[in-house]
């Protein structure tokens, strides 16, 4: 077997088993999060955790396979390392920057349900006001 193809095995079985933990890891941690912003509608908070996790799994797996052949063949062990280390070093960034957007659409969800709730206690509380005032 010539080094190319035990750097594209690596590749793949490094890069692969990355995404795949980080997102179980995700998936599992982020669940939670998910059910506080849909505050009370698990099923909701479970379907949006799943249609994440799948979005990041496709998006991780394709730039994984296009990014498969992107270099020169390597010639040495050093040249597999050096390869190997380019392209699981940009697979890292890809999963953090999806990551990182997962997080800043969950936040504001959260934070437009925070605001839809006080929105509600407050006309609650002016209702109440406007009952006393009125009896």
């Amino acid at each position: 077997m010539d080094l190319t193809v035990v750097a594209y095995l690596l590749y793949l079985a490094i890069s692969i088993g990355i995404t795949l933990w980080v997102g179980q890891v995700l998936h599992r941690h982020g669940r939670r999060v998910l059910a506080e912003a849909y505050e009370g509608r698990e099923n909701s908070a479970e379907s949006v955790s799943q249609l994440l996790m799948i979005g990041f799994y496709l998006v991780n797996f394709g730039l994984i396979a296009l990014y498969l052949r992107i270099g020169d063949d390597p010639l040495t062990g050093r040249a597999v390392i050096e390869g190997l280390a380019t392209k699981i070093g940009v697979v890292l960034l890809v999963v953090g920057a999806i990551h990182m957007v997962n997080i800043a659409l969950v936040n504001r969800v959260r934070r437009a349900r925070a605001e839809e709730r006080m929105l509600q206690e407050m006309r609650a509380t002016a209702e109440l006001t406007r009952a006393r005032q009125n009896s």
